[in-house]
């Protein structure tokens, strides 16, 4: 599969380094509004430079890799299936309900696949964990939490300012990871209740930023309690007003035999931990039996361009996309409203990986 890339910025060089990982895909072209950021991708990384216009006509490309802003992605992805391409999206899948789904609409009448990250869930800690629940080694699940909790991304990120702007903040910005490393654990959420706020209307840089000030247009904070189609009750917090916690766990799963120790969703490997009722006294840290434990951002692309070949269903699928974009607009919603809301989207757990794959294998 011949994939060219749009939005040569901050995210794009993890997807390039891995791309010769796979040989279901290969990265032939790059394409930025800022021809020069293009150009400097094209020669770090032996691609063609073209314009996006140009890119998305070439008829040798068959898949967008779009990698543009948060606003930009609807837009970008409905483009790139009006030219007859495939796409495989960053996060998020649509800055609202309206948009994702005319993309997803769109791709299923056009016959053309749609994705989107965050594939960190095909990391060796988060398939082991998943390994864990599915052989009932806690039980069923009944309860759990998830916490994002840092102080904003303007102390390192080189251009900040659309983290505070539709699309971004901790919950768009970061909840994909979260809401889709959850449903790869226990399936699709059926429910949400919610509230947030912010700490300022105003952010002004630091470290890289320096004298800078950003315009806040989203809650920076957002407490959310989700019911999943299993029956259990997950607490969710994503924000960027916490100066310091003091060790909060990234996901921590409790079942009716035990309890798990979920590794960071916005990495692929981490501290696995299992606390076993009746055998363990305390926690106890668990083997990776997986592999893909670096940072191996690009294995969703990779496995869609496995899935067209073998006619499987592709893992980052765009009914996946769609459902997290669907949690958090839901959340949304819970907290303007005060009321619980009931989703009106559903989707399949992505297939496990199974154990004892070589680099560049997903099947």
């Amino acid at each position: 599969m011949k994939v060219g890339l749009i939005g040569c910025g901050n995210i794009s060089g993890a997807y390039l380094k891995n791309a010769p990982t796979f040989n279901q895909m290969q990265i032939t072209a790059c394409a930025d509004l800022r021809p020069e950021a293009a150009e400097a991708c094209a020669g770090k990384f032996g691609l063609k430079a073209m314009g996006v216009d140009e890119l998305l006509a070439d008829p040798g490309i068959d898949t967008v890799l779009n990698l543009t802003v948060p606003a930009a992605h609807s837009e970008i992805n409905q483009r790139a299936l009006e030219a007859g391409k495939n796409v495989h999206c960053e996060k998020p899948f649509g800055l609202d309900r309206e948009d994702a789904r005319r993309v997803l609409d769109f791709a299923t009448k056009k016959k053309l696949r749609v994705g989107s990250a965050p594939d960190t869930f095909f990391g060796g800690g988060h398939q082991t964990c998943r390994k864990l629940i599915d052989e009932g080694l806690i039980g069923e699940v009944v309860s759990g939490t998830a916490f994002m909790l840092c102080h904003g991304h303007e102390s390192w990120h080189p251009a900040p300012a659309f983290y505070y702007l539709k699309g971004g903040g901790p919950l768009f910005d970061m909840g994909p990871y979260y809401i889709t490393a959850l449903v790869n654990l226990l399936g699709p959420v059926e429910k949400v209740t919610a509230m947030t706020n912010r700490s300022t209307d105003v952010r002004t840089g630091i470290k890289a930023n320096v004298g800078k000030t950003f315009p806040v247009e989203i809650d920076t904070h957002v407490s959310a309690i989700l019911k999943f189609k299993t029956g259990a009750v997950i607490t969710l917090i994503t924000s960027f007003d916490v100066w310091k916690h003091s060790g909060l766990s990234d996901i921590e799963l409790h079942g009716t035999e035990g309890s798990l120790h979920v590794p960071d969703p916005n990495c692929f490997d981490g501290d696995i931990r299992l606390f076993k009722a009746g055998l363990t006294s305390d926690w106890a840290r668990v083997d990776n039996s997986f592999i893909y434990n670096g940072n191996m951002r690009g294995i969703g692309l990779a496995d869609m361009a496995a899935a067209i070949a073998t006619g499987r269903k592709h893992r980052c699928s765009g009914e996946l996309a769609f459902h997290v974009v669907d949690v958090m607009c839901s959340i949304c919603d819970s907290a303007a409203s005060g009321a619980t809301v009931q989703l009106g989207s559903t989707c399949e757990r992505p297939a496990a990986l199974p154990e004892g794959l070589k680099a560049g294998e997903l099947d």
